[in-house]
């Protein structure tokens, strides 16, 4: 019977499952441009649920090396089945994450599932579960962002590129601001078990708080340009340029309107 209950816990929810086909053909409709309702509508709907899925790969990151550190009651709260709803907060975890794609176009993580902290021994166990979340999304950006560094993207449609460079783009800033060492956020987790416990109680208050300050402070334009140069810098590494990113969001906003893109000849060389 315990058996069978630990099977079941470990089980891919057919939520993922589902956030996963919306994805497989949701790519195909930006590959092959045969939605209807146009490109910028089916590129929307393959980076929202393609950033839904590396959100829940994220939190089971989170969980597997939890689990794996002595935190056995992950199981039992379903996080190792990869389905979303299981989360401690889903508007964390879910609703905010993707709002803060449609306004501000990049990408961060909120907070999801209870870590038993005290059935943890260690502090470098402590560490890295906090880091495997965003060391996640890294892992997802090196996939996604393969046809561009692998130098494969011989036949590969315009607009699949730039869909598949603006979700690459939000699994950097993803990363990036995960790793901040602010309170709330992954960053501040690697670090808090070094922490005196005297500073940790006083930092504790300002958890709840330290998601949306992030987000405040990248509305700050010289912050925001500073953290964008930063970004692009790392996709450029990667082989993504400033025009696949760039019109890559602009496709997203499909409400804004079909963009109308210029030829890469020339401008796009120009952009990169």
């Amino acid at each position: 019977m315990t058996t069978a209950i630990r099977r079941a816990d470990r089980r891919i929810s057919p939520v993922f499952l589902a956030l996963v086909a919306v994805l497989a053909v949701s790519g195909w409709a930006v590959w092959s441009g045969a939605l209807a309702a146009g490109t910028g509508f089916a590129v929307f709907v393959f980076v929202v649920s393609g950033w839904v899925v590396s959100l829940c790969l994220h939190e089971y990151a989170h969980a597997r090396t939890a689990l794996h550190s002595g935190d056995i009651s992950v199981e039992a709260k379903g996080y190792l089945t990869l389905n979303p709803l299981k989360y401690t907060h889903a508007l964390l975890s879910i609703v905010l994450p993707v709002l803060f794609v449609i306004l501000g176009g990049f990408g961060l993580p909120g907070g999801a599932v209870f870590i038993e902290r005290s059935r943890i021994r260690g502090r470098w166990r402590h560490s890295l579960i906090s880091a495997a979340g965003p060391l996640t999304n890294i892992l997802f950006a090196a996939v996604v962002t393969a046809p561009f560094w692998l130098h494969q993207l011989a036949g590969v449609p315009a607009a699949f590129r730039y869909a598949l460079a603006f979700l690459a783009l939000l699994q950097v800033t993803a990363a990036i601001l995960n790793f901040l060492p602010v309170p709330g956020l992954d960053g501040y987790g690697v670090i808090e078990p070094w922490l005196s416990h005297q500073l940790r109680r006083q930092v504790e208050p300002f958890a709840p708080f330290g998601l949306l300050a992030v987000f405040g402070l990248l509305w700050v334009p010289e912050i925001n340009h500073v953290f964008f140069d930063l970004v692009d810098a790392i996709l450029r590494a990667l082989g993504v340029s400033n025009w696949d990113s760039y019109w890559g969001r602009e496709l997203f906003r499909f409400w804004q309107g079909e963009p109308q893109i210029p030829p890469v000849t020339g401008i796009g060389q120009a952009l990169t």
